[in-house]
């Protein structure tokens, strides 16, 4: 007889462990196994590994599948959660058979070693119906569905429970997500601030404001927001650093005279500045006629300012001039660091606010999630397990489709907070997120070509670039070691089916099929195919981490990031009081409101999972990243 011996491990996630009764048969090129049960009447523990050895008469062959089914015990519906299976054969190999998914009672799943393979290599009848099985198992699991006009497609599930249970949060964090958001609202509710629409009497009166412990960032905003180096700064180095170009000359609409800025130039001039690649434009036209919110009951307003900075000798970035409108005229000036600081400070709180807008709708909710749900959605409908992409892209997946689903359902429907606690929420959102779209392109999410289409190379502490330069190139060169290894040459690509429909599933759904944008539709080359899944994994997770993680940071501080603001632009200058601002500025209710979000979404769960563990894994796992 000849022996095989299985290691069975199950998850440590809470309740990994069932009380069904698991089968287990090998299936080989020469033949099967009889079946046999994994744990007669004692169950499956969390966390555990169990052993059982198979033996039969005569060899299998080359390993195809693990077969597992699911029975249930004294009819008891009760679920499994299985990492993988480790076989040793007679032979002395020793084969990963990965799992990590839920199994359920009654159900009957098919593993396939840990190998990859690309399409055209899976040449046994048994392995190819596998594959298209999956394939088209998984297309009916997971099915696309229309959001807005103009908008990418998303995922057909109105909430998290229509995901399958692998693809949705742990139990751990579903459980700190609720305790989080609890603990959160009833805060806010003890202070009796959460219903409370009073305006605030006083700026200083927000420092008594609890939602969260401060952070270092979070206290030294609270100190330095309303002066001149830190606002220009942040358009650097905070949670928006894609908005900022280089200016070398100034748009026709935004008629910035010499005198204006004469005295913030040193003894240069703006047309020297500009020629010296000094002078640098923020311009939020993509809010141009949007009309603002009604927030309990009051009307609030989005303005398109246009913002004008100067890179000084010391490589401070400084505001020069404002406009709040994109049209000029007498009704609509350009302010300046000279006049009032009242006036001033306001201006800023427009750009403030804009800039609320435009990261979380553009360059948080589209650049990052929407199009990671695109992503994610095309790789479950076209690349099996086996596929070497799906093992490289896969992991970075990881509750994107539930942080999806919840973000539409919890901030950006009806009844959401973004809806109810921002101006640009209400029927201005899905516009100003089908202009986005319509803006997008492929260089736009490509940091070095970002970059250098922003004229940014060379401005000075700009760390977003420093960093994320440093990051895109390590993702570039794991991503190009580990394609290399599958695909020995451009014909490879080529001929990989499963990836031509995967690029063009992306292309129709998230892209609108809009040439456009030069997003690829087909992939002819290795080359252009590791750029891609580069800007994949980037996006998924340095850009993502980029826009969100230090919004409680620079965004808790409410008139550093305003979410609404109450009146309209000021028409001219020196009308401006600290009672002006303090009416212009969210009530309570929509500032601890607008706190609480950026709060629960800066969170970091405890079974979070970084960038470098996933490349230390794919070092240590696969073939092709052994000599790197």
């Amino acid at each position: 007889m000849l022996t095989y011996t299985l290691t069975v491990y199950t998850g440590g996630r809470f309740l990994s462990g069932t009380t069904s009764t698991i089968y287990i048969k090998l299936i080989g090129q020469e033949g099967e196994s009889d079946v046999k049960k994994l744990n007669p009447l004692k169950g499956v523990s969390r966390a555990s590994e169990k052993q059982l050895t198979i033996e039969t008469e005569n060899t299998l062959g080359e390993l195809l599948f693990v077969n597992l089914q699911s029975k249930k015990f004294m009819g008891l519906d009760n679920d499994w959660f299985c990492d993988k299976i480790l076989v040793e054969t007679p032979e002395g190999d020793r084969i990963t058979f990965p799992c990590y998914r839920w199994i359920q009672a009654e159900k009957e799943l098919k593993l396939r070693s840990a190998k990859a393979t690309l399409v055209f290599q899976d040449i046994n009848p048994q392995l190819k119906a596998e594959r298209t099985r999956e394939v088209e198992s998984r297309q009916e699991e997971f099915k696309w569905d229309f959001y807005a006009d103009g908008v990418p497609e998303i995922i057909s599930a109105d909430t998290a429970f229509g995901l399958p249970p692998v693809i949705r949060f742990s139990y751990k964090k579903q459980a700190e997500f609720l305790y989080n958001s609890a603990r959160i609202l009833i805060s806010l509710k003890l202070q009796g601030l959460a219903n409370n629409t009073e305006q605030w009497e006083s700026i200083d009166e927000l420092h008594q404001v609890y939602v969260g412990k401060k952070t270092k960032t979070y206290e030294y905003v609270e100190e330095h927001w309303a002066e001149d180096e830190f606002f220009g700064d942040q358009f650097l180095n905070s949670i928006n650093p894609m908005v900022i170009k280089l200016c070398s000359t100034l748009p026709d609409n935004f008629p910035v005279t010499e005198d204006m800025v004469k005295g913030h130039l040193g003894d240069s001039t703006l047309e020297q500045e500009m020629q010296k690649g000094n002078i640098f434009l923020c311009d939020y036209k993509i809010l141009e006629g949007l009309v603002g919110n009604v927030v309990h009951d009051k009307q609030q307003y989005l303005t398109a300012p246009l913002c004008l900075l100067y890179s000084n000798p010391d490589g401070k970035m400084l505001p020069l001039a404002i406009q709040l409108g994109q049209k000029p005229g007498a009704d609509n000036p350009i302010f300046l660091p000279t006049d009032t600081k009242n006036d001033w400070l306001l201006a800023k709180m427009y750009v403030r606010a804009a800039e609320f807008s435009v990261h979380e709708v553009d360059f948080h909710l589209l650049r990052t999630h929407l199009l990671c749900e695109v992503y994610t959605v095309a790789t479950l409908r076209h690349l099996p397990c086996p596929h070497p992409l799906f093992k490289l892209v896969y992991p970075h997946t990881r509750y994107t489709l539930q942080m999806s689903i919840m973000g539409r359902n919890q901030l950006i429907s009806e009844d959401g907070s973004i809806t109810k606690y921002s101006g640009i929420g209400g029927q201005s959102l899905p516009k100003l997120l089908s202009r986005a779209t319509a803006s997008l392109s492929y260089s736009a999410l490509c940091l070095p070509e970002n970059i250098s289409e922003r004229g940014l190379e060379n401005v000075p502490n700009y760390y977003y670039r420093d960093d994320g330069i440093k990051l895109w190139n390590i993702i570039n060169k794991c991503v190009c070691v580990f394609l290399q290894y599958y695909y020995k040459s451009d014909e490879d690509v080529q001929k990989d089916t499963e990836l031509q429909q995967w690029i063009m599933e992306i292309f129709k759904h998230g892209f609108l099929q809009k040439k456009s944008t030069g997003i690829p539709e087909s992939f002819q080359t290795v080359v252009d195919l590791v750029k891609f899944v580069t800007m994949v994994i980037f996006t998924a997770s340095a850009q993502h981490a980029a826009v969100n993680n230090g919004q409680f940071d620079f965004g808790g501080w409410m008139p550093n990031y305003p979410s609404a603001l109450g009146k309209p632009p000021p028409k001219e200058k020196g009308q401006t009081t600290e009672t002006t601002i303090q009416q212009t500025l969210p009530n309570k209710s929509t500032t601890v409101n607008a706190m609480a979000i950026v709060k629960l979404l800066t969170e970091q769960s405890t079974d979070f999972v970084s960038l470098l563990t996933l490349l230390r894994l794919y070092r240590g796992g696969h073939p092709g990243f052994r000599k790197y």
